[in-house]
């Protein structure tokens, strides 16, 4: 579970901008002209722990190619500004070169599975939103070559988005003069709320501010809720298992009241009763720990090959990520969630020895040999 937070989360921070910045709406205009594009970005980047601001166009468009359609989603966007984007410049798999992209289109793994198209074919986008004319509003159509493919390993950005040459963006929506937006990369992307303040500060009223956490960050805290409720889950399964020890132990003093009370005539005080019977009971929980630690930090390591072997044999989807989002089980194998698993283990182990381990001792030598 915290490795499919640290994965989704990784995977928003480093397709996505951190913070974006547009036109609020209860401005006069709710674009940006380009007259005060630069000089809005220069003010924007002279705020602390800001790395990088670069403007944009965005819309919704229809892909079509060899008979196939799909609804998309299109980011104009500088060449230099895309290879400011770590997973789109360095993703999981490439195909094409990013240089290319001044005379030709980017689209994720997913559309151009979906389309069936690739590098150098010509990808038709057609927007509802073009020319005005008497007899209505004419679509907008216009063919753009594909060349770069990249996969980013989440669902909704492999499968939806497009990356499109800023200027072509501008013409193709007709937005010659304006931009939608700016987007905003920064250092720390955990302390965004510190710089979206600081923005607010400097920009005013005339422009909304929105962070990766304003878009995220419900489907994180649940992520967290459920990560909690998983580990109170897991220390009651741990507690249940615990129980054998008690009923075994139970059992065994049961069996050894004739040992017991001989040992007790021969002077074995009641702690070293006590303390024999938590090393037996304690030894069980030991090596029941140790043995799950090495068969969960081994079942989790491979779980992503184990994945991938499954699929092929049963021919089917086992991690849909049109539900999930990303494209495989995340596995991350943290020491910290070790020790807690563990420390729980061990804890109720040694924990639940203890009642039986005195009930032994409290034993009366007498009562014991007296039928022996």
């Amino acid at each position: 579970m915290v490795g499919f937070k640290e994965e989704f989360t990784d995977r928003i921070i480093g397709a996505n901008p951190h913070l974006v910045i547009q036109k609020s709406l209860f401005t006069d205009e709710n674009k940006i002209n380009n007259e005060i594009k630069d000089t809005l970005i220069n003010k924007i980047t002279k705020i602390q722990n800001i790395v990088h601001a670069y403007p944009v166009i965005s819309g919704q468009v229809m892909g079509a190619f060899e008979g196939k359609y799909s609804g998309l989603q299109v980011v104009g966007i500088y060449k230099e500004d895309l290879k400011k984007i770590d997973l789109i410049a360095n993703p999981e798999k490439k195909i094409g070169d990013i240089d290319n992209f001044n005379v030709g289109i980017s689209v994720g793994k997913g559309v151009a599975n979906s389309l069936g198209i690739g590098i150098d074919q010509n990808l038709r986008l057609i927007s509802p939103d073009g020319l005005k004319t008497l007899f209505g509003t004419t679509p907008r159509i216009g063919d753009f070559p594909v060349k770069y493919v990249f996969k980013v390993g989440r669902y909704d950005i492999d499968r939806y988005r497009i990356y499109m040459p800023f200027f072509d963006a501008q013409m193709f929506f007709n937005k010659e003069n304006q931009i939608d937006k700016i987007n905003v990369l920064v250092k720390d992307p955990n302390k965004v709320n510190e710089i979206q303040e600081n923005l607010a500060n400097s920009l005013g009223n005339d422009y909304d501010i929105w962070t990766w956490k304003d878009y995220s960050g419900a489907f994180l805290n649940a992520l967290d809720v459920e990560r909690r409720v998983m580990f109170i889950i897991l220390s009651l399964v741990i507690l249940i298992a615990a129980l054998n020890i008690i009923s075994g132990l139970v059992m065994l003093v049961k069996n050894k009241r004739k040992d017991i009370g001989i040992l007790r005539t021969m002077g074995l005080s009641q702690n070293s009763i006590v303390r024999v019977f938590i090393i037996c009971g304690s030894l069980i929980g030991i090596l029941g720990t140790i043995s799950g630690l090495i068969l969960g930090t081994t079942f989790s390591y491979f779980l992503p090959d184990l994945q991938i072997f499954i699929e092929e044999t049963l021919n089917r989807e086992l991690w849909n990520p049109e539900l999930r989002f990303l494209t495989e089980v995340p596995v991350r194998l943290r020491l910290l969630d070790l020790f807690y698993i563990c420390f729980i283990s061990l804890a109720l182990s040694v924990t639940v020895t203890i009642f039986p381990a005195i009930n032994a001792a409290r034993l009366d030598p007498v009562e014991a040999l007296r039928h022996e």
